[in-house]
Order: structure tokens, then C-alpha cells, then sequence
């Protein structure tokens, strides 16, 4: 070969043949998955923890955005009702579209990786309260200068501890949300009572008055009639008789008579 020949480098794959590529290997992953794969899958979706999105999409809590719904159609596929014949195959099938739509939602993706990052930082300080007790393991650490650390948190062991400690974290914040809403209801509750106790009372109060307001025209009218006839009986009235002041037995007071 001469001196100014040279080799012209492949160019990059486009990206819709990498999508074509990865259209391939999917065919063929889905060609060899037997349906026993497919009803153990199924299987291992409907037991995942419900507050955990990424353990539904079996992912590590820093998994990309692309890698989310890279890893959601390959699974989706794998359990569609249509492809896999297990009874509940629609209820994962929904479960893993849930999950994704909660870390592709912005708010919810940074609440979960926030309740991560305490998880991580309670194993941190469990972790180093071990080390002071392990003088070798503390040697280590110091000289190693922090990678003993990493490795350690790069453990099967730990990231076993961290999904647990996730759960742990997550399933009391559910807890106190739930306990806090409820509060809310009961209050609005006892509000709304308040409110339509006050209503009704000032419905009575207003009947009372329209009826008291109704009733007027009579009340004068007897009035009315009680000062006109105050000293003549009215037809049919029996009324006591009038006895002198001088009867001893005075059973009645005579009414003061009114003299010129």
C-alpha cells in the first residue's frame, strides 16, 4: 500500500438504520421467546412494588429517558394481549404503559429520583457507621481514596439494599399523602355541614319571618277588635260575672271603673 493511500472510514448508520436494526433483533428476540417466557414476565410485572415505576420497566434508577422507552416497547411487545395468551396479560400490558408515562412526566420522574437520592443517602451513613467499626475496611476506604465506596454502591448487594430502602421511602411518603388528603376531605366535610347548617337556619329564620309578616293583617285585626269590644261580650262569649267589692268572699277583683 502507498504511502498517500488510506482507508475511508464507514460512516456512522443513519438513525433510521439503527432503527431498522433494532426493528431486526427484536423480530428475532420475539421468534425465540417462548410463551412460557411471556406468562413469567407477565407474572413478574403484577408483582413488582406499584409505587416503583422503573421496577416495572426492570431498570436501574439512572436509566435515560431513551432507554425508558427503548426497554417499555420491548416489554410491551412481550406482553401484549394479542402475543401473549396469559389471562392477565392486559393488566401488566397497562402497568408497564403506566410506568412509563410516570418517568416520562418530568415532575414525577425528579419526585421518585429525589426519594432515590435519600434512600442512598440513609445507606451512606449506614455504610460508613460500619466502616468506623471495621478498622480494615476504614484503611481501605482512606487509602483507596473513595473508589472502595463506589465499588461498594456499585454492588449487587447495595443496589439490592437501595431498592428496598426506595420502597421503604416511598411507601411511607404514600402513606403520609394519603393520612394528609383524607385530613383535607374530613375538613371540607365538616365545612360543607357548616355551611348548610348556617343555610338552613337562615331558611327557617326567613320562613318565620315571611309567616310572622303574613300573619300581620290578622294580628291587627284582632287587635283591632279586643279594643273596640274590650267591654262588650261578644255573641255566644261567656264571660264572669261582675260582683260588688263589698262581697265578702271577693272570688273575683272587679275591674276599676272608670268615673267623670
Amino acid at each position: 500500500m502507498g504511502e498517500n493511500s488510506f482507508v475511508t472510514a464507514a460512516p456512522p448508520p443513519s438513525s433510521e438504520k439503527a432503527s431498522a436494526i433494532d426493528d431486526a433483533l427484536l423480530k428475532q428476540f420475539f421468534a425465540e421467546v417462548s410463551e412460557v417466557e411471556r406468562d413469567n414476565e407477565v407474572i413478574r410485572i403484577l408483582s413488582c412494588f406499584k409505587l416503583n415505576p422503573f421496577e416495572y420497566l426492570n431498570l436501574s434508577f439512572d436509566s435515560s429517558i431513551d432507554e425508558v422507552k427503548k426497554q417499555y416497547r420491548k416489554l410491551s411487545l412481550l406482553v401484549h394481549p394479542d402475543k401473549c395468551k396469559h389471562p392477565q396479560a392486559k393488566e401488566a400490558f397497562g402497568a408497564l404503559a403506566k410506568a412509563q408515562q410516570l418517568l416520562l412526566d418530568q415532575q414525577e420522574r425528579d419526585y421518585i429520583l429525589s426519594q432515590v437520592v435519600a434512600a442512598k443517602e440513609e445507606l451512606r451513613s449506614k455504610w460508613k457507621k460500619q466502616l468506623k467499626k471495621d478498622t480494615a475496611s476504614k484503611l481501605k476506604s482512606l487509602v483507596t481514596e473513595g473508589k472502595y465506596d463506589q465499588e461498594h454502591e456499585q454492588s449487587e448487594e447495595f443496589q439490592q439494599q437501595l431498592k428496598l430502602k426506595v420502597r421503604e421511602i416511598l411507601t411511607d411518603q404514600e402513606w403520609r399523602r394519603r393520612k394528609m388528603a383524607m385530613r383535607i376531605s374530613e375538613e371540607e366535610g365538616r365545612l360543607k355541614k357548616d355551611e348548610e347548617e348556617t343555610k338552613e337556619m337562615w331558611k327557617r329564620k326567613r320562613e318565620h319571618e315571611e309567616q310572622w309578616e303574613g300573619t300581620r293583617e290578622n294580628r291587627v285585626s284582632s287587635w283591632r277588635d279586643f279594643m273596640k269590644g274590650g267591654k262588650k261580650a261578644k255573641k255566644g262569649e261567656i264571660r264572669p260575672p261582675k260582683l260588688k267589692t263589698e262581697d265578702p268572699n271577693k272570688s273575683y277583683v272587679q275591674r276599676p271603673v272608670k268615673r267623670g
